[in-house]
């Protein structure tokens, strides 16, 4: 007898319907699965067999082929055990034919029967859903971030007894309360006003996040560029829903959500270790997994220790810099993952991290110091729109009593700023100054001649590349959003070109 049920598989963060087709026919009694499983695939044989004994009921010892269509996609880890069952059970007779049809099931069994949690479920479920199946039995403990499905059934699914016994009963099944998103302020741990001193750095902070622009910190130790870094996801705008939805896809394909539950509500901060791989930073490994630039969409990726980063690493950034995505590819998967990030690095300014500091000797000869800077080649460079200088804070401002600009504050003023964006780039299909393609840069960041001549001037002088030149003009349109100017003034280019320093390999020169 042969049954259909009906799984999802993953490709990235899409799911891919699977149709679990069960044959049981006599002859001796073997089990074989088809439709190119992987190794945890093939070994569900193991667990189902062991699923449905433990659970009271009859595993059929008869020819058993299980094929998983299409036949073309590679099918990946555990999530078609339950699927399985219910088709072996299905076949068996052990359940009416049709039981299960319009129904998806996902899930991991366990040697006792229980349903176990899989990683992947919110982009499969929003996938099925998409495609007209509206019940979705699936773990309990990944339902709560597919509740978030408007209009979806989940069934949270405990056992694979209880699902036979709601399936004999015509599917009467306890649904998950469907879930709302939730517009509470984020109270985040770090705030601007905590921050003492670095006024520039704190105003080229919020230029960045004004306008989705790229920002390196360069200072000596303890000039508060960790600090400053992590104080910034306290002003960028309040995620939506539909950016929420798309960050949990992504984390739910790596497992992320599995202790915290339900949707991510507050922008990612990936802070990586300066010893991690290209794997680890892009994505990749057997499964093709996505790696931090993804797990910091819609975020912040923060690298600190810049130049003591692999120089194969910091290369693999240049493509998703440019694009927003990046594919990996493998002999057996390719995929393709979001990688919209805001990219803030930091880094000393030499080896000894003293060269420009007030307080502290630098022990490192010219040559060491160019050598330690140019670990950062140009092209990469070129892809961060502000270089800015930290030196250490005076005794003023740490005893200072005056309160600092708050978070919230700067935040008003950078959405104000990204208002004015989303409206004048409504008919382009891009959200920032920063996304800007060049052949519309003359359209949107016209110069007047004052304007144009001391850009002119820096491009010479600063030996600047036209990708640099680009990004001069696009940082100096955000400035000019945020001070509420519908033009680019000679203020604002001389504003944009001191973001520029290590242009001039001029780290440190400020202080003489």
């Amino acid at each position: 007898m042969l049954s259909c049920i009906q799984s999802y598989g993953l490709n990235g963060i899409s799911g891919f319907a699977v149709q679990v087709q069960v044959d049981i026919a006599n002859g001796l009694p073997c089990y074989e699965t088809v439709g190119l499983p992987d190794a945890a695939v093939r070994e569900s044989r193991e667990r189902v067999r062991s699923a449905i004994k433990n659970s009271g009921f009859a595993f059929p010892v008869c020819r058993i082929t299980v094929n998983l269509a299409p036949a073309d996609m590679r099918k990946e880890g555990s999530v078609y055990d339950l699927p399985i069952a219910i088709g072996l059970l299905e076949a068996a007779g052990q359940l009416s034919p049709k039981c299960a049809d319009k129904m998806v099931f996902l899930g991991e069994l366990g040697l006792d029967g229980s349903v176990r949690a899989i990683d992947g479920v919110l982009p499969m479920a929003i996938d099925a859903f998409s495609s007209g199946y509206e019940t979705i039995v699936l773990p309990e403990g990944n339902a709560e971030e597919a509740a978030y499905i408007t209009g979806a059934k989940i069934l949270p699914a405990r056992t694979l007894k209880q699902v036979v016994e709601c399936l004999r009963n015509n599917g009467e099944f306890e649904p998950y309360p469907n879930k709302v998103w939730d517009t509470t302020e984020i109270i985040h741990s770090t705030d601007f006003s905590e921050i003492r001193g670095q006024q520039g750095a704190k105003r080229a902070a919020e230029i960045a996040v004004a306008g989705g622009h790229n920002l390196l910190l360069i200072g000596t130790p303890g000039s508060g560029k960790t600090m400053l870094a992590r104080s910034i996801p306290s002003i960028l705008p309040e995620l939506t829903f539909k950016e929420a939805l798309e960050i949990t896809k992504i984390h739910s394909v790596v497992g992320a959500t599995r202790e915290s539950g339900g949707i991510i509500r507050e922008r990612p901060f990936r802070s990586p270790h300066h010893g991690a791989s290209a794997a680890a930073l892009i994505g990749g490994g057997q499964q093709a997994l996505p790696g931090e630039i993804s797990l910091a969409h819609f975020g912040v990726l923060f690298l600190d220790e810049f130049p003591e980063f692999r120089k194969d690493v910091l290369e693999a950034l240049r493509q998703p810099l440019e694009d927003g995505v990046v594919t990996i590819t493998r002999a057996s998967a390719n995929a393709t993952y979001p990688a919209d990030f805001m990219l803030v690095a930091a880094m000393n300014p030499c080896p000894c991290g003293n060269y420009g500091s007030r307080i502290s000797q630098c022990r490192c000869t010219p040559f060491q110091i160019q050598r330690y800077q140019s670990r950062i080649s140009a092209p990469l460079l070129d892809r961060v729109d502000l270089h800015v200088e930290m030196t250490e804070v005076g005794y003023s401002d740490i005893s200072s009593k005056a309160a600092g600009e708050t978070s919230l504050k700067i935040r008003a003023r950078v959405n104000s700023a990204r208002q004015v964006q989303r409206v004048r780039y409504e008919d382009v299909g891009i959200f920032f100054n920063a996304q800007l393609p060049n052949r519309l840069i003359k359209t949107y960041c016209a110069l007047d001649s004052a304007s144009e001549a001391m850009l002119r001037q820096a491009f010479t002088a600063l030996k600047l590349s036209a990708r640099a030149y680009h990004r001069i003009l696009k940082v100096a349109r955000t400035i000019a959003d945020l001070e509420g100017e519908e033009k680019i003034s000679s203020a604002h280019i001389a504003e944009a070109i001191q973001y520029r320093s290590l242009d001039s390999n001029a780290i440190g020169g400020m202080h003489g």
